[in-house]
């Protein structure tokens, strides 16, 4: 049984090679978390590295948007979390958390899709029935979860209206 709750599926801390010339964590990193967060969820769903090598298929990425709440700094212990938001025959939809680990802080999110693929043919294909009744599983204990307000961010620069000059 999946708890209803997002999942921890990676620990780890900031590596002093992380830190830029601003002193914190640079985005790079942040991405290279978030990839092998997906990738842990993705053995916990049965279509990790074990499946690609005996099915011939594996997951791709293909869409991602981060948001970055809070910095990181050089030795930061962090937990990822991971959100099952969505799922069809052929794609996932995640919402990932980053947080310090000791002081429990959100410092990024990251949204992400990837969908099945075949590794021969580059198409992709549905998933085979026993992983979706697995991610079904995981889905219905997710649904009991809040929605995160960052889901479907839409990116852009809000503008204040111009107020008209008195004539």
């Amino acid at each position: 049984m999946t708890d209803s709750v997002p999942m921890t599926v990676l620990n780890a801390s900031v590596l002093p090679a992380w830190v830029d010339h601003n002193g914190h964590m640079n985005v790079a990193y942040y991405a290279t978390l978030f990839d092998q967060a997906f990738e842990a969820f993705f053995d916990v769903a049965g279509v990790g590295r074990d499946y690609s090598a005996s099915h011939g298929c594996a997951m791709f990425v293909v869409e991602s948007h981060f948001t970055y709440q809070r910095e990181l700094n050089a030795g930061a212990p962090l937990t990822l979390r991971v959100q099952l938001i969505d799922r069809d025959r052929k794609r996932i939809h995640v919402f990932l958390e980053l947080y310090h680990g000791t002081e429990q802080y959100l410092a990024a999110t990251s949204e992400q899709i990837a969908v099945h693929v075949n590794l021969k043919s580059r198409k992709s294909l549905s998933m085979p029935p026993e992983v979706m009744e697995n991610l079904s599983e995981i889905l219905d204990a997710h649904y009991r979860i809040a929605r995160p307000k960052e889901v479907g961010h839409k990116i852009g620069m809000r503008r204040k209206k111009p107020t008209l000059a008195a004539s």
